[in-house]
């Protein structure tokens, strides 16, 4: 009797983050472990210095270029360390001790930045939403005029809640775009520093993405240690030291991947399609409910509960049965978080929704 091997089941992967990737780009960053560009040598054996991988480093600076439409002040940094560095590197670099800079307390994330820079100077938290368990984005605030920057974490990817409208100052903008960067059209140049995390649009957990403007460096009377100081990066073509060749290897097949789809704004019309239709699904059902204020609500990721929580685990189960993965929410909030991110296709949103209504059909 000739075997037969299973057929894989179709998972749909809701994780908030290490995420899901585009199906060619695993598929191209698998060829190259084994044999990078018919090199005979694994892309994890690649010297950083050689001419193929510094030509993956150039491409991939120059493609997050492109698709950020930077203007020629702002540099483009592929670093060591997750987002969770940058809350004390961009103080470090940009605060001197007798400086403030004003901060926005809107999730965990902001709270922990918060925390680091006042390691390097004052800071002045002008708004937050903290009592209502992060729930929605503060509208009226004022942010001090001798402020150093403006900090804000653009999407908060534990409470399902999104700055809609990125505030206006005449301070110097900071943000930590780690979860919706590349998702959604925006003045990237408007803003002097942006960091961001690997493990959610842009690709593999192991490296952090800086864009900088150069302008607004050099400004402060500290020390800076050799390898927290942006400039030295920057000189160096974020090759200071040996980068992680790989993460950043799969942040090119990715960003190649975000061009050939037609760029950010093409995204982002997806990724408005598919929020907006598990949105209704959330709003419709009256098994469900949505945890973020409806103005604030994340497109990248949805936060919802169940009306009755005992229903939850029963509801997990009947999803996993579907092959959707990795909607438990976040223990801060519980209940639920779908995760949409740019690789997470329209259809696997449909059969969500589809689990719910017969979930909630089932029940009747």
């Amino acid at each position: 009797m000739t075997a037969t091997k299973e057929q894989p089941v179709l998972l749909h992967n809701f994780n908030a983050g290490p995420s899901i990737l585009p199906k060619t780009v695993f598929e191209q960053a698998a060829a190259a472990i084994l044999n990078f560009e018919q090199s005979g040598l694994s892309i994890l054996e690649f010297g950083h210095r050689t001419p193929e991988f510094t030509a993956v480093m150039a491409e991939a600076r120059g493609l997050l270029r492109e698709l950020m439409h930077l203007d020629e002040n702002h540099e483009v940094l592929f670093l060591h360390g997750g987002a969770s560095t940058q809350f004390m590197q961009v103080p470090m670099n940009l605060l001197d001790a007798k400086e403030s800079a004003a901060y926005t307390d809107t999730d965990v994330w902001g709270a922990k930045a918060i925390k680091e820079a006042r390691l390097f100077g004052k800071v002045d938290v002008v708004c937050s939403s903290k009592e209502k368990n992060y729930n929605f984005i503060p509208k009226d605030f004022a942010v001090p005029n001798d402020a150093k920057y403006l900090h804000i974490t653009t999407n908060n990817t534990i409470y399902g809640t999104q700055w809609q409208k990125i505030p206006r100052t005449s301070n110097s903008m900071v943000a930590d775009m780690s979860s919706d960067i590349l998702s959604r059209v925006l003045d990237f140049n408007s803003f002097d520093l942006i960091y961001a995390g690997a493990q959610k649009n842009l690709g593999a957990a192991g490296v952090n993405i800086v864009v900088v403007n150069k302008n607004i460096l050099g400004k402060i009377k500290r020390a800076i240690p050799t390898m927290m100081d942006y400039r030295n990066h920057i000189k160096e073509d974020s090759m200071l030291n040996t980068p992680p060749v790989f993460a950043i290897y799969v942040c090119l097949l990715n960003l190649r991947w975000v061009k050939a789809q037609g760029g950010v704004a093409a995204l982002e019309k997806r990724n408005i399609e598919k929020a907006a239709l598990l949105y209704r699904e959330i709003d419709e059902n009256p098994l469900f409910t949505g945890t973020a204020a409806k103005e604030d609500r994340s497109k990248m990721n949805v936060c919802f509960v169940m009306e009755d929580p005992l229903m939850e685990e029963r509801f997990e189960a009947f999803a996993r049965t579907r092959g959707i993965v990795a909607i438990r929410g976040h223990r801060s909030v519980g209940g639920f978080r779908a995760s949409l991110y740019n690789a997470l296709p329209l259809s696997s949103v449909e059969v969500l929704v589809q689990a719910m209504r017969d979930f909630s059909n089932s029940l009747n």
